[in-house]
């Protein structure tokens, strides 16, 4: 968050830079919160404060509706008002892949009125996006063609001028190392919403030349006691990723790094350590309106850290931040990123109805008129194919399929936890081999497993499938079954998936078991996203005229980290 975002603050930071303020009081000792704040598919978050109102937004990718923006008022319990990118003509994803679409969105604040920018890679590049109100109507975009790059976020400074810093190309465009990139800044006319003369680039590769730093990214300028602080990643998204701070007297630079960067890795840690932590940074700060500094920034949490296997995704977690010499430090006081800190001090908040951390059970009995927030579908929706009706969610059975970058009649949530399950019941009569409806575990166009019914011949079966067609377990229903709502079912535990199937209530029958999940992890599919957990039917290139309905869907999650109750020691 940029902190001149909300200028009537501004003059409360003065007597609080030089001291630490994230020491906790007795009485948060007593309360702590569990990381991640936003286990699964959210990474990428930026966060913003407008007076006691927190907002955070995350990367969507190739997935509709896209940036999915959240409210707080205690930074720990987060509750979904909107979609900032819901509309179609908002954003085209036709032919993306997966892992491309909406690049690090960030969200800033001026004279009422709420900015989103972020980039559409392939389709576009750069634009901002306003409201009046963050849950939104949000307008069409508004192009920045001049912004060759990523990652872009506004700075509102108090002399009434923004500015747009963002990562672009290496200095004339000619990189001396792969990964050499620049940040750079363009000042940006928000009533005409273009850019203002030429760029300037801020810093070159990163915060040591000499060691030719790669991939200086997420950038967000800060003003606090006179100094103009840039913040930055810098690393790459993976296991060596940091956060990197550096300081001026002037918004153009020239800037200072810190001597002590980066200011939050993990990249120091031995890899075989329990419950790993890693891939920390694209982190943003916020003040809250008592006076405490605190850090949203993105990590992941591999199941087998000596080969980086992870399938949840870059998730987003929270630490406190700590004012040392002038410079911001995250996770001061530890090596390891916490799964546990004092909560900030603010009024509490009661979870949301629909749980977002910890361990739980939540069934979606699809009987709203419409589908909760966090449901989303792959690309941009040209056509209405799926309705909530008697209290079921029913799906046409299309010629799009996953392993296209289409837009296929394929709707999903996010895999949150490292162990649980996923279930639902589907009725369905397939009238023609080609024809399929079920549960899906969908990393990518080329890795994901698909559990549902279909036609072998003129028999109905249970089939466990591959993208590229490979059946890799196969039952045959009885006529009787076949009459039945079908029951389906995957279990998770790390590296291992199970498929199972029920034609009565409690009745699971294992139809594959210990099925490689290191197929759908980051590592081997590789990209950016991570597991959706999805409803799904197709007929695979050919014309149908049939439909899928699907009761209910019930997700589980109990990771062994959610269990344990935080120590109020530690």
């Amino acid at each position: 968050m940029n902190f001149l975002k909300i200028t009537w603050w501004g003059s409360f930071v003065a007597g609080l830079l030089f001291i630490s303020i994230s020491m906790p009081t007795l009485a948060q000792q007593k309360q702590r919160f569990q990381n991640p704040i936003f286990p699964g598919f959210y990474p990428d978050p930026a966060v913003l404060r407008v007076q006691d109102d927190y907002y955070l937004v995350h990367s969507t990718f190739a997935y509709f509706p896209g940036v999915p923006i959240f409210h707080s008022k205690d930074l720990v319990n987060w509750r979904q008002i909107g979609n900032v990118l819901d509309r179609p003509e908002q954003l085209n994803l036709d032919g993306h892949r997966a892992t491309r679409g909406i690049f690090a969105p960030t969200i800033s604040y001026k004279d009422g009125t709420f900015y989103m920018v972020t980039t559409l890679i392939d389709t576009g590049g750069n634009f901002v996006v306003t409201a009046t109100n963050p849950a939104g109507p949000w307008s069409n975009p508004h192009w920045l063609p001049n912004v060759n790059g990523i990652d872009p976020s506004l700075f509102h400074d108090d002399n009434g001028k923004s500015y747009l810093v963002y990562n672009s190309d290496a200095p004339d465009n000619k990189p001396e190392y792969d990964g050499h990139r620049t940040i750079r800044i363009y000042e940006v006319n928000l009533n005409t919403m273009q850019t203002v003369g030429e760029n300037r680039i801020l810093v070159n590769g990163g915060v040591d030349f000499s060691k030719k730093p790669v991939w200086i990214e997420g950038p967000h300028v800060y003003k606090v006691n006179g100094y103009y602080y840039l913040m930055a990643a810098e690393g790459g998204t993976s296991v060596q990723h940091s956060e990197v701070i550096l300081r001026s007297k002037n918004v153009l630079g020239p800037y200072e790094p810190y001597d002590q960067n980066p200011i939050l890795t993990q990249r120091h840690l031995p890899n075989n350590r329990p419950h790993p932590v890693s891939a920390t940074g694209h982190a943003d700060l916020v003040q809250t309106h008592n006076g405490e500094w605190w850090a949203v920034f993105l990590a992941t949490r591999p199941y087998d850290g000596v080969q980086d296997y992870y399938n949840t995704g870059r998730e987003t977690f929270l630490a406190p931040v700590t004012w040392k010499d002038g410079w911001p430090v995250i996770n001061a006081g530890h090596d390891l990123v916490q799964y546990s800190y004092p909560k900030p001090n603010l009024p509490a908040q009661a979870p949301t109805k629909i749980p977002l951390t910890g361990n739980f059970t939540y069934r979606e009995e699809f009987k709203e008129d419409r589908l909760p927030l966090h449901w989303m579908q792959l690309r941009t929706p040209r056509s209405t194919w799926y309705h909530l009706q008697n209290g079921k969610l029913e799906l046409e059975v299309r010629p799009q399929s996953l392993s296209e970058k289409e837009n296929a009649s394929f709707l999903a949530r996010r895999q949150q936890h490292l162990k649980g399950s996923a279930s639902t019941m589907v009725e369905f009569t397939p009238r023609q081999e080609n024809e399929f409806a079920g549960l899906v575990t969908f990393q990518s166009e080329q890795h994901y497993y698909a559990l549902g019914k279909t036609l072998n011949g003129n028999t109905q079966v249970v089939q466990l499938r591959k993208p590229d067609g490979t059946v890799l377990a196969e039952k045959s229903l009885t006529q009787q079954e076949a009459k039945q709502p079908l029951l389906l079912k995957v279990n998770f535990d790390g590296a291992k998936y199970s498929f199972s199937y029920a034609t009565k209530k409690n009745n699971w029958q294992v139809l594959q078991d210990n099925v490689d999940g290191t197929f759908l992890s980051t590592r081997t599919a590789g990209g950016f996203v991570g597991v959706m957990l999805g409803l799904y039917a197709t007929s695979h290139g050919q014309r149908a005229t049939n439909k899928a309905a699907f009761d209910w869907l019930e997700y589980t999650g109990n990771d062994a980290t959610f269990s344990q109750q935080p120590d109020p020691k530690n």
